[in-house]
């Protein structure tokens, strides 16, 4: 009977890729981040460790979206308190905070918890092409 490999921290190899957002549609680029960060693209996957690679986006703020959610897509807040709901429209948020966007569609494709927390910290997102991880070497990767 063969035994299902189950991945260690200590077999876990960690690289970085690089992702370039420019005329990218947001959602395929946030699955593919998350795919990598997750680890999902190496053969030793396992769900309940972090053995994900970490994932720089630059140009965040060259992001495309489908359809009409720059006008019908709505990020919600809330601060607790009567009066507290903040509403901004995705085509506000992308001209005022084009990283967040990035970082809340990656985030929203990662699990919950404490996993969900730590695979969150691999992840950088800038809104134009300079990034000061070029030590790292990272791995160009292309989004389909």
């Amino acid at each position: 009977m063969q035994k299902t490999y189950l991945a260690k921290k200590s077999d876990v190899k960690r690289s970085w890729y690089i992702l370039d957002a420019t005329d990218k549609v947001l959602g395929r680029l946030a699955a593919q981040a998350a795919k990598v960060l997750r680890g999902k693209h190496k053969p030793i996957f396992t769900p309940h460790i972090d053995c994900g690679d970490g994932v720089i986006v630059v140009n965040a703020s060259r992001v495309k979206v489908t359809g009409r959610k720059l006008t019908q897509k709505v990020y919600r807040r809330y601060s607790g308190y009567p009066g507290g709901l903040k509403e901004v429209y995705l085509g506000e948020m992308l001209k005022r905070k084009p990283t967040h966007v990035v970082k809340l569609a990656i985030q929203r494709m990662l699990p919950g918890g404490p996993l969900g927390r730590d695979l969150l910290k691999k992840l950088k997102v800038y809104a134009q092409d300079t990034h000061p991880h070029t030590s790292c070497k990272p791995i160009v990767l292309e989004v389909k």
